[in-house]
């Protein structure tokens, strides 16, 4: 296979997308974009005070995802998004019919407890520690994802994503 114009770095928050998302753009002499960035305040400010997005909170904030990643096409041969995307659903309405030589979705997967620790040396960051079982508890495992392990260094994890993007 060769690598899509589009990868989607999904998890669970703190299981460091933004950090291999840059390194993995850098390498590929790509863009690299934190979905973060595009939610809305409102959106920030309901996490920070403690409280899971829903469905319907999540909605406005994949179609803008969506229109970005359709601007960022041509724009350069890779454009990385870190994006949590943990169900299913989130992952179709992402990728809206896109098939695996568009777009493609690498899990950073780890344990409760790696990314709990990780996230608590975390700082000013607006999702709480709090926050870590409810994102695992809605996501969903698939065929429709390459799952990488965040257990070894960052530029190891690269290494493996890169080697599994280019698995024929």
């Amino acid at each position: 296979m060769s690598v899509p114009p589009t990868i989607i770095l999904m998890g669970v928050a703190g299981s460091g997308k933004t950090l291999i998302g840059q390194k993995l753009a850098q390498h590929l002499g790509g863009v690299f974009e934190d979905a973060d960035d595009f939610h809305s305040d409102a959106a920030r400010e309901k996490m920070r005070s403690g409280t899971p997005l829903d469905d319907d909170d999540r909605r406005p904030w994949y179609a803008r995802l969506r229109a970005r990643v359709e601007a960022m096409r041509g724009l350069a041969p890779h454009y990385v998004l870190a994006c949590s995307a943990l169900k299913r659903m989130y992952r179709d309405w992402l990728r809206a019919g896109d098939d695996s030589s568009q777009m493609i979705y690498i899990h950073l997967d780890g344990s409760h407890e790696l990314i709990l620790e990780r996230m608590s040396r975390r700082k000013g960051h607006y999702m709480p520690v709090s926050l870590l079982g409810s994102q695992f508890a809605i996501l969903e495992r698939g065929d429709d994802i390459v799952t990488v392990s965040i257990e070894a260094q960052p530029d190891e994890i690269v290494a493996d994503i890169l080697q599994k993007l280019r698995q024929p």
